[in-house]
């Protein structure tokens, strides 16, 4: 990867990584599902009127929508209200690679090999210490919750696998856009449903300029920006060059919660986050250093 494609790669990292840090000032007077689902009305329109939809079938496209966006942020978004710190949710997001291995495996049949066992082992202790630490600076529900949108990007980056084989290149730009634009009715009924239209009125009287700044964050700049960019390196590097660069996003994402927003960390926290943090760099890297060290034996 040159230079200049390694820079968008760490502009997609930081975007990413302060994206946690908009969803948690966006919630500060916004419920969950309905923040979740005026990001994706902002993504779409007008977008969704200059991007052809892609040339993917419509129950996958669906399904897309349902998993990727639904399931993902809603479960993520009620998690961060409920109590998951974003910079710990930064970094259980990232279990959806785990999730990815297991659903691929059931779904399409993917293979298993030594790095992707041996990563999963080790995740899920690093993620046994941290979801065993809630308290004043983690809730239980929360810590679930956003297990839940890992298992649900998991699933949806199977479907999205099996719904893009076969079909000619397109833009990872219109994906992005019209699956979000499946994903807003049902947000909005399930916003309507569990938090009601009253919490509707009480945040339309309680937005202010640091509401509307996250939501243009989370819509434009992590959102279309950060997957227009990914797709673009994604369409000239193999996904094996691109892929452990999202390895970076967590660290980003605890550092800048930090930072900004005064989390602290426990120690068994941050025991339980290096592990987690080990066990994606065995599951994504380890296959590459092995095949490493026996080119360097030979």
């Amino acid at each position: 990867m040159n230079k200049r494609d390694m820079g968008l790669g760490f502009i997609v990292v930081i975007l990413w990584g302060f994206n946690f840090i908009a969803i948690k000032l966006g919630l500060a007077n916004m419920p969950a599902l309905l923040l979740a689902a005026v990001r994706f009305v902002v993504v779409c329109f007008p977008a969704i009127f200059f991007l052809p939809k892609p040339p993917v079938d419509w129950r996958w496209l669906i399904a897309l929508g349902l998993t990727l966006n639904v399931g993902q942020f809603a479960f993520l978004f009620m998690g961060v209200k409920l109590g998951m710190p974003v910079g710990l949710s930064s970094l259980v997001l990232q279990s959806q690679a785990f999730f990815t291995l297991v659903i691929a495996s059931l779904m399409i049949g993917e293979r298993w090999h030594w790095n992707h066992v041996v990563g999963l082992i080790i995740s899920a202790i690093g993620m046994v210490i941290v979801g065993s630490q809630q308290g004043s600076s983690m809730t239980l529900v929360g810590f679930w919750l956003t297990l839940a949108a890992a298992a649900s990007w998991g699933t949806g980056t199977v479907i999205m696998r099996r719904a893009t084989q076969g079909v000619p290149p397109f833009s990872m730009l219109s994906l992005v856009v019209w699956a979000g634009a499946v994903a807003i009715l049902p947000l909005a009924l399930l916003s309507l449903w569990i938090e009601g239209i009253a919490t509707w009125q009480a945040a339309w009287n309680a937005v202010n300029w640091v509401t509307i700044v996250c939501v243009i964050y989370l819509a434009y700049f992590a959102t279309l920006g950060g997957y227009g960019l990914w797709g673009r390196l994604l369409a000239h590097y193999p996904a094996a060059v691109v892929s452990p660069l999202a390895l970076l996003v967590p660290i980003i994402g605890m550092s800048s919660a930090a930072l900004l927003l005064g989390e602290t960390f426990s120690l068994w926290q941050m025991m339980g986050a290096m592990l987690v943090m080990a066990g994606l760099v065995i599951n994504v890297l380890g296959g590459r250093l092995k095949k490493s060290v026996k080119e360097g034996q030979a």
